[in-house]
């Protein structure tokens, strides 16, 4: 048994190795040291915004680093554990060997992730809003499940999750909800996420126990860095200003500081109430409605903001990325890549990774 594992380590390493190719790890070497002696220049703090985004460069690089080299180390350690093992002739040590190789394969997996995430964005935070579909109570309280899928993913990827907008449903679940998840990559991986999201169940809502099919849209876009110019017209926005609503202290409900911004021309809309300052709530949403107008000038293939159209997507039958089928039997499909998983349960949990995976692999193929 021993020997089948030493055949299988020992040709991870090769796949290792060519990994830190890809990554180009002497490189990432080289310009963690650049930085370093910049850093050490005095006069590299005098421009607060050059000298904040180089910071958060290296910080990105170091990551990538300590990543590849934990990877390099725990390989080393399973190939010792288990040549002293053959050594010794010791069997006993199976399991263990067994827990090491999946967690190392588990690692090599990620790493292999995020060499695919080479878009211009991907490293960005993510905004994240969940819309629910035509349904009523049974279609809010999808989305609410969605934003608890969501959540739980990116609180077990370390990301930090932030409610910028909560339009709570009349009898349960959600109307809308904008997240802004903060991390590494976060943009990268959710934008696997962006499409109509259907479900099948017996509905807790109805009376005659029948099945239901609801639907939510869910939207990722980058957080833009601060030095990405989108020319918006003032003239091209109204400018709506209201109570927050839902949970958030004491202040909520008192004063008028959420923001509401619709962009004429396209009917964009955007609105942020996460602040308590009217005028930090409308630097949000600014932010937001410029990642959707650059998102929708990729997608259009326009030069200019005043030449788009704008873009509706409706949560409804015929244009859903992924179903989940609670009833009569348990799956969930993506009907882009045909990843699934029969678990529902842990799905819903937000074990989505395989999902997430799938995707990227089918992108760097250039299938669509």
């Amino acid at each position: 048994m021993l020997q089948d594992y030493k055949a299988e380590v020992s040709n991870m390493i090769e796949e290792i190795k060519e990994m830190g190719v890809s990554l180009d790890i002497e490189s990432v070497k080289r310009e963690i040291e650049e930085i370093d002696k910049k850093m050490s220049d005095p006069a590299f703090w005098s421009d607060i915004k050059k000298s904040q985004e180089l910071a958060k460069k290296q910080k990105a690089l170091k990551e990538l680093l300590e990543e590849y080299n934990s990877l390099v180390s725990k390989w080393e350690d399973l190939n010792t554990l288990i040549e002293l093992g053959l050594e010794e002739g010791d069997e006993s040590i199976t399991d263990e060997v067994d827990k090491e190789y999946k967690e190392l394969k588990k690692k090599l997996e990620d790493l292999k992730i995020k060499t695919l995430l080479n878009g211009p964005y991907d490293k960005n935070n993510a905004i994240l809003s969940i819309h629910a579909g035509s349904g009523g109570t049974e279609a809010q309280d999808w989305a609410e499940m969605l934003l608890r899928m969501y959540t739980r993913w990116a609180n077990d990827k370390g990301f930090e999750v932030e409610t910028i907008d909560y339009l709570q449903g009349e009898e349960a679940g959600i109307k809308s909800v904008t997240l802004m998840i903060k991390g590494p990559f976060a943009y990268g991986y959710l934008k696997s996420e962006a499409g109509v999201h259907r479900l099948v169940r017996i509905s807790p809502f109805d009376a005659a126990g029948r099945r239901h099919t609801s639907f939510a849209l869910v939207e990722v876009l980058p957080e833009l860095e601060n030095d990405i110019e989108v020319e918006i017209r003032p003239e091209d926005l109204k400018i709506d200003t209201y109570r927050a609503s839902g949970a958030g202290g004491q202040y909520v409900n008192k004063t008028e500081s959420a923001v509401r911004i619709t962009h004429l021309p396209t009917g964009i809309v955007v609105s942020c109430q996460s602040e308590r300052s009217q005028i930090q709530n409308r630097e949000t949403a600014m932010k937001m409605l410029k990642a959707k107008l650059l998102d929708l000038m990729m997608k259009e293939k326009k030069e200019k903001i005043e030449d788009l159209k704008g873009e509706h997507r409706e949560a409804a039958w015929g244009n859903q990325i992924r179903s989940y089928v609670f009833q009569p039997y348990t799956l969930v499909k993506d009907h882009r890549t045909n990843y699934e998983e029969g678990n529902v349960n842990a799905v819903m949990d937000g074990e989505i990774d395989g999902f997430i995976n799938a995707y990227l692999k089918q992108k760097s193929q250039g299938i669509s």
